[in-house]
C-alpha cells in the first residue's frame, strides 16, 4: 500500500480537494440522522417545539417564572428576552450554547409552575396574585425546585424535557397561536435542511467520483509510460531478468489493479475513517448510555477482518505469480500453435494450459470462498448490533431517559460506523493484490539499467565517422555463467570490407555481434568505433551508425513503407532503392497497394524469405556506417542470395560489413573470415588462407561444400561471385 500512496503523492492537490469534499459529504451524511431524530422527537412528539425556552411568553408567565429563579438565573432570563409592543416577552436571537444554557435554566421552573397551576386549578394571573399577596414566596419556590431536582437526579432528564415542552405548548395555546401551523413550519424547515444536506452530499459524491476517476486514469497513463520507457531502455540482461509474459502482465493487469484500487481508495477508503470517526463523535454526544455497543461492534469487525486477512493474504501474493504463469503458457501456445499442430501435441499443450488455469482458478476460488464469508458475517454483526440497540434503547425509552428519535439516530450512527469498517473490509479484498501489483510495477521502474550513457559522451567527429570497428582483447560472460561466452577477441572490421564470423552452434557468434551495438557490455577489453571506446559514446550516437539485421526478421504492424522507413528521415527514393538492393521490390510491386500494403503484427502475412528481405532493406535504407547481419541470409534461396550480395557490395563500399553466417557459401568472398570455437578465435583470414591453415574451418567447409565447390572456391581470389 505504501507504493500506491507514493504514486498518489504526485497528485497531492487533487487528493486534498477530494479529502475536503469527503469531509463535506461526511458532514452532511452525519447530519441527516440528527435531523431525522428532531423530526420524530421534536416535530412529531413535541409538536415542533424545539426548545423549552419559549419563543414568546406572556407578562404574567414571565413574572411567575421569576419566582422559581435565583437572581443569577433571573439575570440570564432578562438578558435573553426583550419586551414587545403587546407587552409580551420575545426571545432574542442567541448562539446555540447560550440557548442551551437558557433551556437548562427554564426547564425545571416551567414544569413546576405549570404543575402547580394544574394542581391548584389556577391560571397565570391567579398565580401572580398569590405571589403578590405573600401566600407563595420566591424562597419557598426555590426550596421546592431544589427538592424536586434532588429527587429527580439525572435519570429522567428526557421526561423532564418533554413535560417542559408541554408547558411551552400550553403557553402558546394561551397566546392563541396556531400550533398546527407552528408544527408544519418546523417540519418543513427541518425537512428542507435535510433535502439541502442530501443535495450537497450528492454533489460532493459526484465530484469525488469524477476527480478519483481522473486521478486513476492519469496515474495509469503515467505508470504505463514509465514502465514502457524503462523497458525500452533495458539491455538484454534486464530483459532476461523479467520474462516477456511478466512484463506484459505488469504493464496491463498490474496497472489495472492499481488503477481500480486507486478509485476505491479515494472514494471509499478515505471516506470510511472520516464517517467512522464522525459517527463515533456523534454517538458520544447522543448521551444514550449505549456507547459500549459501538465497542462490541468495532471489536467484532476487527477480529473478523484479522482472521480473514491472515488466511487470504498469502494467496493474494501468490495470485499474481499464477497470472504471470498463465500469460506465459498462453503466449507460448499461441505463438507456437503451428509447431504444436505439426507435432500433434494439442492434447499435451491443453493439459499444460489446463494445469496453469486450474492453479489460478483454485487460488481465486479459495480467496473468493473465504472472502464470501465476510458479507454474511458482517450482516450478522450489524443485525445483532441493531437488536442490542433496540433492546437497551427500549428500556431507556421506558425509563424516560431516552427518546425514540435519539434511539433511531443512535442506530443510524452505529450502522454508519459499522458500514465504514465494512467498506474498508470489502476493499481489503483488493488491497493486498493491488499492493503486490504496485511492488511488481515498482520493480520494473526502479531496476537499474546495466548499460548507461556516459556522463560526458564523445563529441561528434568534425570529419564524420568512418565506421572502423575494432575488438581489443574482448571477453564477455553472461550473468551467472561460470565461463565466458567469448574471450580474448581481437580483430578490426574496416569500411569497404566484409568481415564474416563463422563457427559451430553456440560458439558465440551472435554474442559477438550483440556486443557492437551495446546490447551487452563487454566484461573485459574494449570495442572501439574509429578509435573511440563505444562505452564513451551515447547509445543513440552509436546505434545511429549501425544498421542491424537480426537472425529472426522482426516486422512491426503497419505498412511495408512504415517498416522500411523505421529508422526515420528515410525518403521514398532511399526506401525504394533499399528494396531493390534487398531483392524485395519484385514481390512488393506485385501487391495491389505496393509499399502501402499492410504488415500484420510480427509480419505473419509475409513469408520467411520476404520478411528477411524487408529486414535487410530496412537496414540498407538507414544508410549506416556499419552493417551487422546476424545470419540474415539463411531464408534466401541461392540465386536471391547471390544477387542480393552483389547489389549489397556496391552499396556498402564505404561501410564496414560484419556477417554472422552458418553457411560457408554466404561468406566465401568475404575480405576477412573469423572462425570461432568455444568463444575463441581459432582462425582469421580469407577463405583461401583458412583452407590451408585452419583445421576447424576445413571441417566446416568439408561438411557443407562438395569437392568441386571447394576446388572452384579455391581458384577465386575473393570478391563477389559474378
Amino acid at each position: 500500500m505504501g507504493k500506491i500512496f507514493s504514486y498518489l503523492s504526485r497528485y497531492l492537490t487533487s487528493v486534498l480537494c477530494i479529502i475536503l469534499l469527503l469531509i463535506a459529504q461526511a458532514y452532511c451524511d452525519l447530519s441527516l440522522p440528527q435531523y431525522m431524530s428532531d423530526i420524530v422527537d421534536v416535530g412529531i412528539q413535541q409538536g415542533g417545539i424545539a426548545h423549552v425556552s419559549p419563543d414568546e411568553m406572556r407578562k404574567e408567565t414571565w413574572e411567575n417564572l421569576c419566582l422559581f429563579l435565583t437572581e443569577e438565573e433571573e439575570g440570564i432570563l432578562k438578558n435573553s428576552y426583550q419586551e414587545t409592543e403587546e407587552g409580551n416577552y420575545e426571545r432574542k436571537d442567541m448562539k446555540p450554547e447560550k440557548l442551551e444554557e437558557l433551556d437548562q435554566v427554564l426547564k425545571m421552573p416551567l414544569v413546576l409552575m405549570f404543575s402547580m397551576m394544574e394542581e391548584m386549578g389556577l391560571d397565570g394571573k391567579a398565580l401572580q396574585s398569590l405571589a403578590d399577596s405573600g401566600q407563595i414566596t420566591r424562597e419557598g419556590m426555590l426550596e421546592m425546585k431544589k427538592k424536586a431536582m434532588d429527587d429527580m437526579g439525572d435519570t429522567n432528564s428526557t421526561m423532564l424535557t418533554q413535560r417542559a415542552g408541554l408547558a411551552v405548548r400550553s403557553e402558546y395555546e394561551a397566546m392563541g397561536w396556531d400550533l398546527k401551523d407552528y408544527q408544519n413550519r418546523y417540519m418543513l424547515r427541518t425537512g428542507g435542511k435535510m433535502l439541502l444536506m442530501a443535495i450537497v452530499m450528492m454533489g460532493a459524491s459526484i465530484l469525488v467520483g469524477l476527480m478519483a476517476a481522473r486521478i486513476s486514469a492519469r496515474l495509469g497513463m503515467d505508470l504505463r509510460g514509465k514502465v514502457f520507457q524503462k523497458v525500452v531502455a533495458f539491455s538484454n540482461r534486464e530483459m532476461e531478468q523479467f520474462s516477456t509474459a511478466s512484463l506484459i502482465t505488469r504493464s496491463t493487469n498490474d496497472i489495472q489493479q492499481v488503477q481500480m484500487v486507486t478509485v476505491i481508495l479515494l472514494r471509499m477508503v478515505f471516506y470510511a475513517p472520516i464517517i467512522g470517526i464522525g459517527g463515533i463523535f456523534k454517538v458520544i454526544h447522543t448521551k444514550t448510555g449505549m456507547g459500549w455497543i459501538i465497542g462490541v461492534a468495532v471489536g467484532s469487525i476487527i477480529l473478523l477482518v484479522g482472521i480473514l486477512m491472515s488466511v487470504t493474504m498469502p494467496k493474494f501474493k501468490k495470485m499474481q505469480t499464477l497470472v504471470d504463469r498463465m500469460n506465459l503458457v498462453s503466449r507460448e501456445i499461441l505463438t507456437g500453435v503451428s509447431v504444436i499442430r505439426a507435432f500433434s501435441r494439442e492434447k499435451f499443450e491443453e493439459k499444460r494450459f489446463e494445469g496453469a488455469n486450474q492453479d489460478l482458478m483454485k487460488t481465486q476460488l479459495f480467496t473468493s470462498r473465504v472472502m464470501s464469508m465476510m458479507m454474511p458475517a458482517m450482516m450478522l454483526i450489524m443485525n445483532c448490533i441493531t437488536v442490542l440497540i433496540v433492546w437497551f434503547g427500549a428500556k431507556g425509552v421506558d425509563y424516560g431517559n431516552l427518546q425514540v428519535g435519539d434511539m433511531m439516530a443512535f442506530i443510524t450512527y452505529t450502522m454508519q460506523i459499522v458500514m465504514a469498517f465494512l467498506m474498508i473490509t470489502m476493499v481489503s479484498v483488493m488491497l493486498p493484490r493491488a499492493g503486490v501489483a504496485a511492488r511488481r510495477i515498482d520493480e520494473v521502474i526502479h531496476t537499474k539499467e546495466t548499460i548507461l550513457d556516459p556522463v560526458h559522451p564523445e563529441a561528434e567527429k568534425e570529419t564524420g565517422w568512418k565506421g572502423v570497428v575494432a575488438f581489443e582483447d574482448v571477453s564477455f560472460s553472461y550473468p551467472g555463467a561460470e565461463e565466458p561466452a567469448v574471450s580474448h577477441l581481437s580483430f578490426t572490421a574496416e569500411p569497404g570490407k566484409t568481415t564474416a564470423i563463422i563457427g559451430s552452434t553456440g560458439c558465440g557468434k551472435s554474442t559477438l555481434l550483440n556486443l557492437i551495438p551495446r546490447f551487452y557490455d563487454v566484461t573485459e577489453g574494449r570495442i572501439t568505433m574509429d578509435g573511440v571506446d563505444i562505452r564513451n559514446m551515447s547509445q543513440k550516437q552509436l546505434r545511429d551508425l549501425i544498421g542491424y539485421v537480426p537472425q529472426k526478421g522482426v516486422l512491426f504492424s503497419g505498412t511495408i513503407a512504415s517498416n522500411l522507413q523505421f529508422a526515420g528521415n528515410v525518403s521514398k527514393e532511399k526506401m525504394e532503392e533499399a528494396a531493390e538492393i534487398a531483392q524485395a521490390a519484385s514481390f512488393i510491386l506485385e501487391k495491389e497497394e505496393q509499399y502501402d500494403s499492410s504488415i500484420a503484427q510480427g509480419g505473419t502475412n509475409v513469408s520467411g524469405g520476404q520478411k528477411q528481405r524487408l529486414s535487410i532493406a530496412r537496414a540498407i535504407a538507414k544508410n549506416p556506417k556499419v552493417f551487422l547481419f546476424d545470419d540474415s541470409f539463411s531464408a534466401l534461396d541461392y540465386k536471391t542470395d547471390i544477387t542480393l550480395r552483389k547489389a549489397l557490395s556496391a552499396k556498402t563500399k564505404e561501410a564496414a560489413v560484419i556477417i554472422v553466417a552458418q553457411r560457408i557459401s554466404t561468406i566465401l568472398h568475404a575480405d576477412q573470415i573469423i572462425v570461432l570455437e568455444d568463444g575463441k578465435i581459432v582462425g582469421i583470414g580469407t577463405h583461401k588462407v583458412l583452407m590451408k591453415d585452419c583445421e576447424t574451418y576445413q571441417e566446416i567447409a568439408a561438411s557443407q561444400l562438395s569437392q568441386q565447390e571447394l576446388a572452384a572456391a579455391g581458384q577465386r581470389e575473393g570478391g563477389v561471385a559474378e
